[in-house]
Parts: structure tokens; C-alpha cells; sequence
């Protein structure tokens, strides 16, 4: 809560500082070049902000979580496509009013006379594109290395996008105060995407030279992968973070996973349990040991860290036993598990968890049944928990399932700041 209210207030107080510096440089007489010259400097916020938001800042994701950052992210990306679609068309109306110019000739004019403004229609351009294919109905038919590929033009826009404000911006240039400001902003946000997603990681990879120790099969279609390096003590890891993975042979090197440890971190080796969905985790059967590893991360806020209870319950679908297994290996505190799963056979991980149970005094419950009738509906919760209401809530399984059980417990009435929770598919 403190992580997140504190970017709420960075953001209002930039808001405010940008608002300060507009007003300072003083107003044009075309009202449309005056609202152009405001929304291209809150897009440039924005733009900058998104970039803080996907920086994978230890600090902020271990308090925050990825997934919610990366969902904020979305949503300013898109904030940032309408703000710069807005200045164009402002600016672009308003310099042809008072010009004998139409619309798209005055916008060719300015493209080719004024310094920045060509870089400027390319980045908008690259944005656009950038925006439709993050929208729903493409990024569903797009595979997500793909995506990721295109995604990464935005970095080009950015700099397009910061020439173009360095040459023409008002604002920018109004002032050695306002100049140093918007220097300032860029500055950290990319500083930040720099240190955060690549010097750290490979920093990391470099200090502990990951490699795969072992593989062993759980079960027809599960897989535990061991990996061990050096200093791995050094390595902040926690119960239910995850990395993601990349196994370096020739025809997986360029594939990045994000799989939680099924392990909590014991400083000799970490361990991570995978179930093949995909041709990616199904080829982790297959790796050899001594298999060199890249991993990034850790990553997520799923941890012990956000604890408001000294008891809590641990409910599992499926393959998210992995987290759950590892946080009830590091809580202390008198715990409840409960395990949902189709079948008996599909309780992966379920003798360890038993064992581990077993030893820290928790009850274990595995619930089996067809997803319909709800197994774990608020009646079935609150028989299985009676003061569940009293105990943080940890949660990890597919999708439909985690929907379910927490609309089960806000109607249980467990406060939400006692739920925890993180999808884990948003991570990739």
C-alpha cells in the first residue's frame, strides 16, 4: 500500500510541476495549439512513467508485484496513445486555422520545416502500431515472442519522442529550471529501464553462474527442474517469487519462462516444478545437467513480506501448488492448505506437502471434483476454515479458479487486504 500510494504521489506531484512549467511559458493566441501543447506534455509524462512501471525495480516489484505493474502499464501505454493522437490532431488544427493550409498539408508542412516534428510523426506512428497490437483482439492471435519483438520499437519512440520536445517543446525550453526538470525525468526513467532490465540481470547472471543440477519427473506432464551456482546465499529470493528462465541449449536460449520456485530458496540451490502446457515448459524434460541458465528476477509480491495475520490459509489449483509449497516451507504461524485439483493423480507435489505439513503442524486438506459445483464456494470455505476471516489468504491456480475464490471471499467477508494473490501469466 505504501509503494503504491507513493507512485500515486510522485505522479500527482509531476502532474504539477508540468502544470507549473506550462502555464510559466505563457499561452498561445489558438486555443487548439495551446490544448495541443498540453496534452503532448502529460503524454510525455505518461511516456515516461511507463517506463519506471516495466523497469522491474526490485524495490517496486517486490511490493507491488509484476503483474500490477505491468497491468498499469497497459492501461498508461494506452493513456499515452490518446494524449499524443490528441496533440497531434491540436496542434496539427490549429496551426491550419491559422494558416490557408488543410489539416494534412499543414501537417506535412510542419514535418518539413520544423526541427523535431518528423521524428515526432514517426514515434506516433511506431506508438499506434505499438498500441493496436497490445489490443486484445491482436494480442491474442500474436505469439508472445512476436509481440515482445514489436514491443521493443517503443524504446525507439521514446528517444524520437524526446529529440522532438528537446527541438520545438515550449515547456521544455522555457526555462534552465524546466530544462533540467524534463532532463531530470527522462533521465531517471531511463536510467531505470537501463539498470533494472539488463545491467542488474546481468550483473546477477554473471555473479552466480546458474546451471541446471538435475531434472526429475513428478508425473506424466510435471517437472521439477533443479539449479545451483555460486553465492546463491547472495541471491534475494523468497518463497513464491518466480524468474523467468532461459535455458541456454541451441533451441531454447531465446525462450524466457516465468515458473515460481517450488522451493523456498535455501542459499545451496533453487527449484523450479513446471507443468507442460506449451512447447516451452514440455521441453524442460529434456534438459541435461550442466546446462548454463539465465534467469531474471526474482520477481513478484507473492511473499510473507505483505503478512497481516500471525495464521493464514494457503489454497492451491493445480500446478499453483508451487508457490504454496514454498511458502508454507518459510511461514510460521499455524497454517491451512487446501489443495484443489480434478483428480487424485493430479496432486503433483502432494507427498511433499503432506510431509511438509506434517512437520509444521498445518492442515492439509485436497479437494477433488469436476469444477462444477465449486468445491471451495463460501459454505465449503468457511467449513473447511471456520475463522478464515482472522487469517491472510494466499492464493495460486488458473484463472476461472482464482476468479471464483475470491468473489467467495469478499462475500465471506475476508478483508481484501488480507487477500494475496498474483497472476502469474501477466509476468512474460
Amino acid at each position: 500500500m505504501v509503494a503504491r500510494t507513493g507512485l500515486y504521489a510522485l505522479l500527482a506531484a509531476n502532474v504539477a510541476v508540468v502544470l507549473y512549467f506550462f502555464f510559466a511559458a505563457g499561452f498561445a493566441s489558438n486555443t487548439l495549439i495551446v490544448l495541443g501543447r498540453l496534452t503532448g506534455l502529460f503524454g510525455a509524462l505518461l511516456m515516461a512513467f511507463q517506463l519506471l512501471l516495466v523497469a522491474r525495480l526490485p524495490w517496486l516489484d517486490r511490493r507491488i508485484g509484476m503483474d500490477r505493474l505491468t497491468s498499469w502499464h497497459r492501461w498508461t501505454g494506452f493513456s499515452v496513445l490518446w494524449a499524443l493522437l490528441a496533440h497531434a490532431v491540436f496542434i496539427t488544427f490549429g496551426y491550419a486555422e491559422s494558416s490557408s493550409l488543410d489539416p494534412v498539408n499543414q501537417l506535412i508542412d510542419l514535418a518539413e520545416t520544423v526541427e523535431g516534428v518528423l521524428r515526432a510523426v514517426v514515434a506516433l506512428g511506431i506508438i499506434i502500431v505499438i498500441g493496436v497490437v497490445s489490443a486484445r483482439f491482436a494480442r491474442r492471435r500474436l505469439a508472445y515472442e512476436t509481440w515482445h519483438f514489436i514491443h521493443l520499437y517503443t524504446y525507439v519512440a521514446v528517444v524520437l519522442a524526446f529529440t522532438h520536445q528537446v527541438a520545438v517543446g515550449t515547456s521544455f525550453t522555457s526555462s534552465s529550471v524546466a530544462t533540467a526538470y524534463w532532463y531530470g525525468v527522462w533521465g531517471v526513467a531511463l536510467a531505470s529501464v537501463f539498470g533494472g532490465r539488463l545491467v542488474l540481470p546481468l550483473w546477477r547472471n554473471w555473479r552466480h553462474q546458474l546451471r541446471v543440477s538435475a531434472v526429475v519427473a513428478e508425473s506424466d506432464n510435471v517437472v521439477s527442474v533443479y539449479v545451483t551456482g555460486r553465492d546463491l546465499d547472495k541471491l534475494p529470493a523468497r518463497a513464491g517469487q518466480f524468474f523467468l528462465w532461459r535455458f541456454l541449449t541451441k533451441d531454447r536460449w531465446w525462450q524466457a519462462n516465468p515458473f515460481s520456485l517450488s522451493a523456498a530458496p535455501d542459499g545451496n540451490q533453487l527449484r523450479l516444478t513446471a507443468k507442460a502446457a506449451g512447447a516451452g515448459s514440455a521441453g524442460l524434460r529434456h534438459l541435461k545437467v550442466g546446462t548454463r541458465v539465465f534467469a531474471e528476477g526474482p520477481y513478484g509480491a507473492f511473499t510473507t513480506m505483505h503478512r497481516t495475520r500471525p495464521e493464514a490459509v494457503l489454497i492451491a489449483g493445480g500446478v499453483g501448488v508451487t508457490p504454496i509449497r514454498a511458502l508454507l516451507e518459510e511461514l510460521h504461524g499455524h497454517a491451512v492448505v487446501i489443495y484443489r485439483v480434478a483428480t487424485d493423480r493430479d496432486a503433483v507435489l502432494y507427498g511433499e506437502l503432506a510431509e511438509l505439513a506434517h512437520a509444521k503442524g498445518a492442515e492439509l486438506h485436497l479437494v477433488t471434483g469436476p469444477p462444477v459445483p465449486d468445491q471451495l464456494a463460501p459454505a465449503e470455505l468457511t467449513r473447511l476454515v471456520p475463522d478464515i476471516t482472522d487469517r491472510d489468504v494466499f492464493l495460486c491456480g488458473p484463472p476461472p479458479m482464482m476468479n471464483a475464490l475470491i468473489g467467495s471471499l469478499r462475500e465471506v467477508g475476508v478483508p481484501k487486504q488480507q487477500v494475496h494473490f498474483e497472476r502469474f501469466s501477466l509476468a512474460g
